[in-house]
């Protein structure tokens, strides 16, 4: 009997528990431990912080359908890894602590022939001075309760909006290396559409800040994309959406403070500036959780397993940006060191920037980290399952599935209002993520028929598809394995 343990319960561990329980014999054990009672389908944020969707909608309670389903539920945070064990537990084991209930605060080795390592970013808000969601007129949308405290606040300014009340709204990144600039992006449309549905458009000045060199970059080096007939780059395509709504725009920005209704910035001429506003959303910079991790010896072994993100089968030899390698990025998200444990999503260490590294004049390095979203981290999860599957049934290693970023494509849908009739959505799809620029010199790196960009209702009309389909998906009713990742 094999035990995998899944650490983290957003999409990535979610997916892989879902997998693992429907295609493994039932002796096998199928554990996983988060800090998070609830499943929320996080790209639906997004709606929720502009009060058109309530966060209900968007998530479920865990535990009831992991006893159905026959997965085990510990509501506890991993604490530290022992992969060896020690002189007591002979088996590998990850040391948690429950969060809630009589045990809370109680801790626990939890042992594993396989573990995944699915416990996503640690949201560094403290990694920027004042960036405190909800506290000094900023906000954030990277979880349910953020966005419903976005919506909270947003809705206050908008009904003193229709009382006269002119505002400045400030909405993208608040770190010099954030990323999710998508999710950024996605917020400003529905803000700017709120606005118009309220019928207060016309107080507001709506500002876009990012650490993007160019609009349109997401932290993958921007794209060359068709549009209709059109051949057209991604900064392109979002300065015309950005232009037809009225929005302006900073960038090459690292918000370094934030004060009440002011944002301190660096740009990349090392010029200091401010930005007042009366309502923001800035995501905050991705670290990882702090790990360590020890031998049997209870040595600190940290170095072997975290780079910050978790070590995996990327190259992570240090080069100049032009000479890194679409084939630097991981394809199994298998640890060197120790074979049983697997990091998909965002929990794996990116072997370097996608976005080319760029540094103030002071020296301030102004760079988005690479963007890994929901799509991706669904399919590396499922790749990470199906290895582990074939190992225990094999009785032997067995890594034949594999997905490297630098070979996956990936779509990003923004939507903007809500409703069947009403609303628009952006559409952008790229294949790679990562940039090939050997096989694709000419074409920034990617495949063009495959890198495009769309504008209209039925993008809006896909994203509520999607919604719904995650969701039950999500759930594991009937037939959810059809649904692809």
């Amino acid at each position: 009997m094999a035990k995998i343990v899944i650490l983290g319960a957003g999409i990535s561990g979610h997916v892989a528990a879902s997998h693992l329980r429907r295609k493994l014999p039932k002796v096998h054990e199928v554990m996983v431990v988060s800090p998070n009672s609830n499943y929320q389908w996080i790209p639906s944020n997004i709606w929720v912080g502009v009060g058109r969707m309530k966060s209900e909608k968007i998530l479920f309670p865990l535990a009831p359908l992991y006893k159905r389903k026959n997965i085990g539920f510990k509501q506890a945070k991993a604490v530290s890894f022992y992969p060896e064990g020690d002189m007591v537990e002979r088996n590998p084991y990850v040391l948690v602590e429950y969060v809630v209930g009589d045990e809370k605060g109680k801790q626990e080795k939890v042992t594993y022939d396989y573990l995944i390592n699915a416990t996503g970013p640690k949201l560094n808000f403290e990694g920027t001075e004042g960036l405190i969601p909800g506290q000094n007129k900023a906000y954030s949308v990277c979880t349910y309760t953020h966005a419903d405290h976005a919506w909270e606040g947003l809705n206050a300014l908008i009904q003193e909006m229709k009382q006269g009340k002119k505002a400045k709204i400030l909405i993208g990144t608040g770190h010099a290396k954030s990323t999710c600039q998508g999710a950024a992006f996605e917020y400003i449309l529905n803000v700017e559409e709120e606005l118009r549905r309220h019928k207060v458009r016309d107080m507001a000045e709506v500002t876009w800040i990012s650490n993007e060199y160019k609009l349109g970059d997401f932290g993958m080096d921007g794209m060359l994309l068709k549009y209709g007939s059109m051949t057209m780059k991604s900064h392109e395509l979002i300065e015309m959406i950005f232009e037809d709504r009225g929005i302006k725009w900073i960038l090459g920005a690292a918000v370094n403070k934030i004060e009440d209704g002011i944002a301190h910035y660096e740009n990349l001429e090392g010029e200091y500036k401010s930005e007042a506003y009366d309502f923001a959303m800035l995501i905050p910079a991705f670290s990882g959780h702090g790990f360590k991790a020890y031998d049997k010896h209870e040595n600190d072994i940290t170095e072997k397993l975290f780079k910050g993100f978790m070590i995996v089968d990327a190259d992570y030899t240090p080069r100049p940006y032009d000479e890194w390698s679409v084939k630097d990025w991981p394809e199994t998200y298998q640890n060197p060191t120790y074979k049983n444990i697997f990091a998909p999503g965002i929990a794996f260490a990116p072997p370097h920037s996608i976005s080319k590294p760029r540094k103030s004049k002071n020296g301030t390095d102004i760079t988005p980290a690479p963007p890994r979203t929901g799509m991706p981290s669904g399919i590396t999860a499922k790749l990470v399952a199906n290895n582990i599957i074939d190992s225990i049934k094999k009785g032997e290693e067995s890594l034949n599935h594999r997905g490297s970023m630098g070979n996956m494509g990936a779509a990003c849908i923004a939507s903007a209002g809500f409703g069947l009739m009403t609303g628009s959505g952006v559409s952008i799809t790229t294949f790679p993520i990562v940039p090939d620029y050997e096989k694709h010199p000419r074409t920034q790196g990617r495949v063009l028929s495959k890198t495009f960009g769309e504008i209209g209702l039925a993008g809006h009309w896909l994203k509520l598809t999607l919604h719904h389909a995650f969701i039950y998906k999500a759930k594991m009713k009937p037939f959810w394995w059809l649904i692809p990742e």
